[in-house]
């Protein structure tokens, strides 16, 4: 068998959520394909007991446990609950932000001055997770999944080929050709974070922004916008519906009934006219309204999880019946099912017949309706299943054969009966449902009302009510007997799959053609409605449209080499549940050379094959080659070249590392590297390095401290950390030290000080004296944040070490910042959640660096070797800028 870890990575490829597939014992036996395969057991038990320990810590923002007796536990929670908590934590712990704080940043940056130049495009190219070149021993090509992008979150489709998808962080993309040739519709909104998409009667497009997966999710929107000519327009500011209302909200479905839209949002259930857009919105109702903005719980840190509404289902019959799901995927007793009485007021719903309605089973509900309104279909992930069984969270999918959301409604599916369905998910640990809290969505076919697609991990469906079912969309190819590692045969004898974990899907026509569209953690995919499936039920004819022109990806990171072999550079980056790519010089397609999440990475200026990448919780690998492999080292593990080498705090997960860990180079010594985890771990053989024990232990931090940021220059190391790193307590702070172990202090932090008691999130040292350095904070500023020594200010500067500091923030936009960078010019530049900003050498004011930067988060800056600054964007890829452009200090 091969070695546990390069078993473990095939199965890493759903980040953000703990996706992990494996074939069970039985399977093995029923192929009799003795080869090494890449997945393993015992690890996806584990999987499933840290999923749960993950999901249910507090509101699930707590720092990940360790599972007893487990040596591969540790660093396994690869799921949504912990990845968006900590993404989250860092803008807006150490309290709660107020409502409109990113409108009031945008609207500010609006009216800044831009240098000269403009943002050049990376990553417009499509990424192949498949690609044959990229066989290594930590890639997860071959799974099926094809060309992918970032997370769409919504997509909306009509009968004459306009199909639009909404990226996590992307905005809203058009196609007039039934998908494919994508352009961008919504980059003047100043948020461009997809809740769902939706065409009402009139062919109107309706974005909601705030993405809708979890309650806690990584940004929130600016409300809800409609486009009135969806197949030419673009979306404006003013297209905005009604006020302020649904600002700083998460916004998981709109449904249409009459005159009215309806809105299940993160603040409860709204409504508004659709005949006259202008106007505020009515809040309908919400369970805990003390916990509302402005209410006299507001501060109480649970405040965000006490008024989540999932869905509303309207009586077809009668528009004033109308069915809420309302709840916290984590359990409360407010969740449940609530019916409008007589004197208007809301009130718990009982006695539907299969369908749960106690607080304990209603968790995380999408309901879908037939266009004739003969039936109602609804899936239901139960609070108390998930707390209890680690198998599945999915309580179950449900029908109302007369349409009414009163029903009677009957049971036609559980995890069970989907698990035998044809599902690639067979372990124990990791069942249909698991993620049921973060992947669901339901569409009825409009001419056939027991045809059915279903989507939680993977793509389920019926045509016959829920009697049978098959599943047209397993999460990968891996555990089938038609699959193969050999590049000749592609994904051998099976057929293309989709990415995992569904979140949107939609049916539309081009050309004659009836197709049904779904978006998940991968991009966007079609099939024709009615398409042809193989003897396991898996769909023949998936299409991926994710074609390069709809660039959503998410990265963490950015590196950049000269490329020896082709001539320019070549270009990587770590991704959220896309592993990492690499796009080497005259590459027409980029490929996956790392897979699951990719984080942080560290690539040879001087030679882009050499490349270092952390998948989560500082599980580090390391390449020399690109991780070029034709997948032979399958059968002769000696012919790997990618090796693990994780620091030793790897193996305490949470409590080691935060999930997206910090790793750098040295700046002046490209041999010495830093990773932060609890400790501050130096290893000085560069990308020779081969295994984990290579790593000294510079420095501990101290018991619940973990590494946010490290910077190293000429042996100085400074490095971030905050623990606790939630609201509930949160601390942080600045260690600094030598890199051979010397001279390490912590700088003296008070929670008033003058940087502020929130996240720190980058560094730069000064390559000309490493006492003089910059810090980049992140979250909001005191106006915003009810928290302990919120403070003020984005960026400070030390010239003696950190000593002293300056607050250089200046006019600013108060936003989180997450990333700063010296240019050879003397200016600095500062990324964050909204836009890239520069300061000349000689000034004091900022502005916007350069032109034609998506509105989305910049999470890494980076300097080529190519005099190009380099942005990772999470939602719209990589991209570059010549700051030769830069003219002087007013630009």
């Amino acid at each position: 068998m091969l070695p546990q870890r390069h078993q473990r990575r095939f199965i890493t490829c759903t980040v953000v959520a703990a996706a992990f597939g494996l074939v069970s014992t039985q399977s093995f036996a029923a192929s009799s394909d003795t080869r090494p395969r890449p997945w393993s057991a015992r690890h996806q038990a584990a999987v499933g007991r840290q999923h749960i320990k993950a999901v249910h810590a507090g509101n699930g923002m707590s720092a990940f446990a360790a599972s007893e007796g487990d040596d591969d536990g540790a660093d396994e929670a690869e799921n949504s609950a912990e990845a968006t908590a900590q993404f989250t934590e860092a803008r807006t712990a150490p309290g709660v932000v107020a409502p409109g704080a990113y409108g009031a940043a945008w609207q500010q940056l609006q009216s800044m001055r831009h240098t000269s130049g403009s943002w050049d495009h990376v990553t417009k190219k499509a990424y192949n997770s498949d690609d044959p070149r990229y066989r290594d021993a930590n890639s997860n090509s071959s799974g099926g999944s094809g060309k992918v992008t970032g997370r769409i979150t919504g997509i909306a489709a009509d009968d004459q080929g306009y199909v639009y998808a909404g990226g996590a962080n992307g905005g809203v993309f058009r196609s007039t050709t039934g998908g494919g040739r994508w352009k961008p519709i919504a980059d003047e909104l100043p948020s461009l974070s997809t809740g769902t998409l939706a065409l009402d009667g009139q062919k109107r497009l309706w974005y909601a922004t705030g993405e809708s997966n979890t309650g806690a999710t990584s940004f929130v929107g600016t409300g809800v916008y409609v486009l009135k000519d969806p197949h030419h327009g673009q979306f404006q500011p003013g297209d905005r519906v009604g006020g302020a209302e649904l600002e700083s909200t998460v916004i998981h479905a709109l449904r249409f009934a009459g005159t009215k839209v309806w809105a299940a949002t993160s603040t409860g259930v709204w409504s508004h006219s659709t005949t006259t857009l202008s106007g505020p919105w009515k809040q309908e109702f919400a369970p805990n309204p003390d916990y509302l903005p402005g209410g006299s719980k507001a501060s109480d840190p649970s405040a965000p999880y006490k008024n989540i509404a999932n869905d509303i289902a309207v009586d077809p019959k009668d528009p004033s019946r109308v069915l809420l799901a309302v709840g916290w995927r984590g359990g409360d007793t407010y969740n449940g099912l609530y019916a409008q009485q007589d004197d208007g007021n809301w009130k718990p719903a009982s006695g539907l017949g299969d369908l749960p309605t106690s607080s304990a089973d209603v968790g995380n509900m999408t309901f879908a309706a037939a266009a004739d309104g003969s039936r109602l279909y609804a899936i239901d992930q139960s609070p108390a299943q998930m707390a209890a069984n680690p198998d599945s969270g999915l309580k179950g999918v449900y029908v109302s054969k007369n349409g009414s959301p009163f029903g009677p409604w009957t049971q036609i599916a559980d995890y069970t009966q989907l698990k035998a369905s044809g599902s690639a998910l067979q372990g124990a640990g990791y069942m249909p449902g698991i993620q049921s809290w973060y992947n669901q969505f339901l569409q009825v076919d409009p001419a056939n009302a027991d045809h059915l697609y279903l989507g939680l991990e993977e793509v389920f469906e019926t045509k016959n009510g829920g009697q049978s079912w098959t599943v047209p969309g397993p999460y990968w190819n891996f555990p089938f007997p038609c699959w193969s590692i050999d590049p000749a045969k592609q994904t051998g004898d099976c057929s293309p799959t989709t990415h995992s974990d569904q979140h949107a899907v939609a049916i539309g026509s081009y050309k004659g053609k009836t197709w049904a569209y779904v978006g998940n953690d991968g991009g966007i995919y079609r099939r024709p409605l009615n398409g042809a499936v193989d003897s396991g039920g898996h769909a023949k004819d998936w299409q991926s449209l994710n074609d390069g022109t709809i660039d959503a990806l998410q990265y963490y990171s950015v590196g950049v080499g000269r490329d020896l072999d082709h001539g320019g550079v070549s270009v990587t980056g770590g991704l959220q549940d896309n592993g990492q790519s690499i796009l080497r010089g005259h590459d027409t397609v980029m490929g996956s050379n790392f897979g699951g999440d990719g984080g942080d990475t560290i690539t040879d200026p001087a030679n882009g094959c050499n490349i270092a990448e952390e998948y989560v919780y500082l599980d580090m690998w390391v390449t020399q080659n690109c991780g070029v492999n034709d997948g032979s080292w399958s059968t002769d593990p000696s012919k790997a070249t990618e090796y693990e080498v994780a620091p030793p705090d790897k193996d305490l997960g949470g409590a080691g590392a935060r999930f997206i860990a910090p790793i750098t180079a040295d700046a002046k010594d490209t041999n010495t590297w830093v990773a932060g985890g609890r400790h501050v771990w130096v290893q000085t053989k560069g990308f020779a390095i081969r295994s984990g024990k290579e790593w000294a232990n510079a420095y501990d931090l101290g018991e619940g401290h973990v590494a946010t940021a490290v910077a190293s220059s000429g042996g100085t190391v400074y490095v971030g950390w905050c623990g606790p790193c939630n609201n509930q307590g949160f601390t942080r702070g600045i260690a600094v030290g030598n890199a051979d172990g010397t001279g390490w202090h912590q700088l003296g932090l008070p929670v008033d000080g003058t940087i502020p008691n929130r996240y720190i999130s980058g560094f730069e040292v000064d390559p000309a004296n490493a006492q003089h350095v910059y810090v980049a904070v992140n979250g909001f500023s005191r106006k915003w944040t009810e928290g302990p020594g919120a403070g003020v200010g984005h960026v400070f500067e030390s010239k003696d070490g950190g000593a002293s500091w300056t607050d250089i923030s200046a006019n600013l936009p108060d936003v989180p910042a997450n990333t700063v960078k010296l240019l050879p010019n003397g200016g600095l530049a500062l990324g964050t959640d909204l836009a890239t900003f520069y300061r000349p050498a000689d000034a004091t004011k900022w502005l916007v660096l350069g032109h034609n930067l998506p509105t989305t988060a910049v999470m890494q800056l980076r300097f080529g070797p190519d005099g190009k600054l380099y942005a990772a964007t999470h939602g719209r890829g990589i991209r570059s800028f010549d700051v030769r452009r830069l003219k002087g200090r007013n630009d």
